[in-house]
């Protein structure tokens, strides 16, 4: 496979068009599961595989965009793992929303914590921080699924937008400050 190597500010703009591009995902993700995941069964179970099986190609890209698979391992494990994951979430869907929602537990702390070691690694890019803190939210969010999905109440696909839509707020915090520190830096240099 081809990689492309970036340089900095190459690789600034690209990590910022990446988390707008996540979070704009997320975010029609989740309004769809509100809309036609509520009230349309067979589009509920597409989103519920949809939605990993996007991560597994984000990760994919986005690693082939920063050096290559040997480089990125944590986001070539998130890759399989959400391939994998998307294919549980299929499996599931035939034994009921509890399995599911146990599935996504599993997946939202394992991506979680390889998104937080992602976010270590390439801590120097800047805004680091919000992957950081989804990562860790993500495993938090994975734990309350587990417990919710030995509940007695039927989960549903809105159990889960709320995850999508704080993992679109941290991408989208991401985007900003790394484009606002992009400008910023270009006009420090215009005025050196």
């Amino acid at each position: 496979m081809t990689t492309i190597q970036q340089s900095g500010r190459d690789a600034s703009r690209w990590l910022s068009s990446y988390y707008f591009l996540r979070a704009g995902v997320s975010v029609g993700w989740v309004a769809a599961s509100f809309t036609i995941g509520r009230t349309v069964p067979p589009a509920a179970a597409a989103l519920l595989v949809a939605y990993p099986a996007w991560d597994a190609v984000a990760n994919v890209i986005d690693a082939r965009r920063n050096g290559g698979f040997i480089a990125n391992p944590s986001q070539v494990l998130n890759a399989a793992a959400s391939t994998f994951v998307a294919v549980a979430v299929a499996v599931a869907l035939g034994w009921g929303l509890h399995a599911v929602l146990s599935v996504f537990g599993v997946w939202a702390i394992l991506s979680g914590l390889l998104q937080l070691a992602t976010a270590v690694r390439r801590w120097q890019a800047g805004a680091q921080w919000a992957m950081a803190l989804s990562g860790a939210q993500s495993a938090l969010a994975g734990t309350h699924f587990i417990v919710k999905a030995n509940g007695a109440a039927t989960p549903e696909i809105t159990d889960i937008a709320p995850y999508a839509a704080f993992g679109a707020f941290y991408f989208l915090v991401s985007a900003v400050w790394l484009t606002v520190a992009r400008v910023r830096r270009g006009a420090t240099e215009r005025t050196a």
